[in-house]
Parts: structure tokens; C-alpha cells; sequence
């Protein structure tokens, strides 16, 4: 594994330091929850070895979002990027080939390079609202392909898929013998449709998800993976086993608490973010330098700046992170030209969120 550190982790706003950002824009989830927002007290718990799989009930309020899965078919992971982790060294070798729908989240890339095998990108256009277009992924795929990785609702454009295309995408899976990835970490955060899982129409699909972004508690570390393939999930399973043996009963508990409180949770978080995402529409239906495509899922989005050439665009956000006290998620970050930017806006408050937009603004008048 030749491991090389992710751009998006090393100018994480964590690691540039919260205390010099006025309006933190760059951030992927809702707010940050407390053990007192959401109403929890950890009973007396013992602190042994857990099961390996995870938590039988938390596995079993995972399954139970889709008909088709069994508690046996999740594993429970350290968040979505340890899972992402086992998938990626599990599955691919030196020699092995993957599509990746760019952009994507970052470690969906980083780890099959660290593990040196070969990548074909099949990159989504502003233009076409970002729509994923199964065609092309199915032109990108070798015989040597072991993997097609895509994210639904997608980060960072907060874009989704259609159901036709996510079948089409498991039938293609199907029909060359690999394994469709589909990262579903904002999937709870859909405004329109939800999409079942798609580990659930096929063995040769795999499912990601976590608590991190759309419950807002990255600090515990849950996350899984959803497979109907037993022989593959053991394979995952000693890959946890080798890693950690099991998680942590604390993080599992506060885990099993917030599933079992999903649905009421969700009621009151989905109208206040859709109304975050109206500020942002707002905002850009009066900044013609700005634009996007409407996000569909999550809280993010991928707006795009309408500069000319000879835009600065370095000391553009030079100055709104030093001078307006603002930080965005820069196009580097997702292996994407500069002139793209993500915005969250479920993380900050809804002043932050205005304060920030206006600061964007008023950088670009600069």
C-alpha cells in the first residue's frame, strides 16, 4: 500500500483550525450533534468484546429501511470510510481495474491508488446536470474490471440518480461479472424520491452508509456495508477482524438509540434543510457569477463560478478565507477544475449560511 495523505483531510477545516473560520461553508453534514440534542443517557454498559458483525439489533434496524436485506447482510464498520477501506483492499489488486464516476468522495480514489491498480474515470458534466450515464460507465469497463464506484445522492453535488439508472448500473454489474459500489451516505436526505438501496436488488451490488452526515454524529464512527453475496461478507469480515476485531459497544449503543428514533428525527431535519437549500437557490438566482445544479439529496452542492479566463482564481479564495473569514470545499479537493467550489449548507446555522453566501459575493467583487 503506497498511502499518500487526501488533499480534502489535509485542508479539512479541523486541521486548518475552526477558530480562524467565520463562516464555515466547507462542511458535508448536518450540525454536530450532543449526547443532550438528542436526548440520550448511556445506560451501565459492559465494555467487552462486541460481535464482530456489529450490534444484531443495530445490524437489524439497518436492514429493515429495505424488505429484501437480513441483519446477516451488514456489517457494521468504522464509519463509511472504513468500510469504503475493506471494500477497496478486499477487492482489488495491482492488477485489478476500476470505474470511478468522478468526482467522488475522495477515499473511493485514494485507496485503490495506494493499492496501485488502475482507474478510469468516467467524469460527470455540469452541463448534463451532472447525470450519470450508464453508457458511458459500460464503456469504460475491461475484462480486468473488479469495481464501478458511484455515490447516490452524490457528493459533491448533492445530484441522484434515477431509478432506471441505478438498475441499469447493477444489470451492467451483472452482465461483466463485477461489483457495482454505490455510496449512500446521504441517502436518509433525499427531497424527492429514495431510492432503495441497491444492495438490496442484487448480490452484486454493495451498499455504504453512515450516521456521520444526514444524523450528524461523526464522533462515534458507524458506518456499514450491505451485501446479499454470505461468501463475499465473510471475506469483509476477516478484513474487520485483522483491522479491529469489532467495534465499539459505546459507539453501537448511541448508534442503536439514534436508528430507533430515525424516523422522527428525519421529520423535523428534511424540511429545515430543504429550506437551507432554498437560501442557496436564492442567493444564486441573484449572483450572476454563480451556478449550480439543484441538489436533489444531501447538503451539499457543487456550485460553478462564470468567470473569464483570466479570473484569479487562487486569490479569489485567497482573500474569502483570509480577508471574509470563509471556507468552501475548493473543485481540488474532488480531483475538479477550480472554478467549482462545494457548499454546505447543512452544517452551519442559517445565519453562518446567509453570512458566508454574501461573503462569497463580496470576494467576487473584489
Amino acid at each position: 500500500m503506497n498511502y499518500a495523505r487526501m488533499v480534502i483531510e489535509k485542508e479539512a477545516p479541523e486541521e486548518y483550525g475552526y477558530d480562524r473560520i467565520r463562516f464555515n461553508l466547507s462542511e458535508s453534514s448536518i450540525a454536530d450533534q450532543k449526547l443532550a440534542d438528542i436526548g440520550l443517557s448511556l445506560p451501565d454498559l459492559t465494555l467487552f468484546y462486541g460481535e464482530h458483525r456489529g450490534d444484531k439489533k443495530l445490524r437489524a434496524l439497518i436492514a429493515g429501511q429495505d424488505k429484501e436485506l437480513s441483519p446477516d447482510d451488514v456489517l457494521v464498520t468504522a464509519g463509511a470510510a472504513g468500510a469504503l477501506f475493506i471494500i477497496a483492499t478486499s477487492l482489488l489488486s495491482a492488477d485489478d481495474h476500476l470505474v470511478v464516476v468522478r468526482p467522488n468522495y475522495a477515499t473511493n480514489i485514494e485507496t485503490p491508488k495506494a493499492i496501485g491498480c488502475a482507474i478510469t474515470y468516467v467524469d460527470l458534466d455540469f452541463d448534463e446536470g451532472f447525470a450519470v450515464d450508464a453508457a458511458r460507465v459500460a464503456a469504460a469497463v475491461r475484462p480486468n474490471t473488479r469495481l464501478i464506484s458511484v455515490t447516490c445522492p452524490h457528493n459533491p453535488t448533492g445530484t441522484m440518480m434515477t431509478g432506471a439508472d441505478l438498475d441499469a448500473l447493477v444489470a451492467l454489474a451483472e452482465t461483466r461479472r463485477c461489483r457495482l459500489l454505490v455510496d449512500e451516505t446521504y441517502r436518509d436526505l433525499s427531497y424527492g424520491e429514495r431510492l432503495p438501496s441497491a444492495a438490496s436488488l442484487s448480490p452484486s451490488a454493495i451498499s455504504v452508509c453512515s450516521l456521520s452526515k444526514a444524523f450528524g454524529i461523526p464522533g462515534i464512527r458507524i458506518g456499514w456495508l450491505v451485501s446479499k453475496d454470505h461468501a463475499l461478507q465473510e471475506t469483509f469480515l476477516a478484513a474487520k477482524e485483522q483491522i479491529g476485531i469489532c467495534g465499539s459497544v459505546i459507539d453501537e449503543a448511541i448508534a442503536r438509540f439514534m436508528l430507533e428514533r430515525r424516523d422522527a428525527f428525519l421529520a423535523s431535519l428534511l424540511p429545515e434543510m430543504a429550506k437551507r437549500r432554498d437560501i442557496v437557490q436564492a442567493w444564486i438566482d441573484g449572483e450572476p457569477l454563480v451556478d449550480w445544479v439543484r441538489p436533489q439529496g444531501g447538503v451539499v452542492g457543487f456550485p460553478r463560478l462564470n468567470v473569464d479566463a483570466d479570473f484569479d482564481l487562487d486569490r479569489f479564495y485567497l482573500r474569502l478565507l483570509e480577508e471574509h473569514g470563509t471556507y468552501v470545499g475548493p473543485g481540488h479537493w474532488f480531483e475538479m477544475p477550480k472554478r467549482f467550489f462545494r457548499v454546505g449548507f447543512g452544517w452551519p446555522k442559517e445565519a453562518e449560511l446567509r453570512g458566508g453566501l454574501q461573503a462569497i459575493s463580496a470576494a467576487l467583487g473584489d
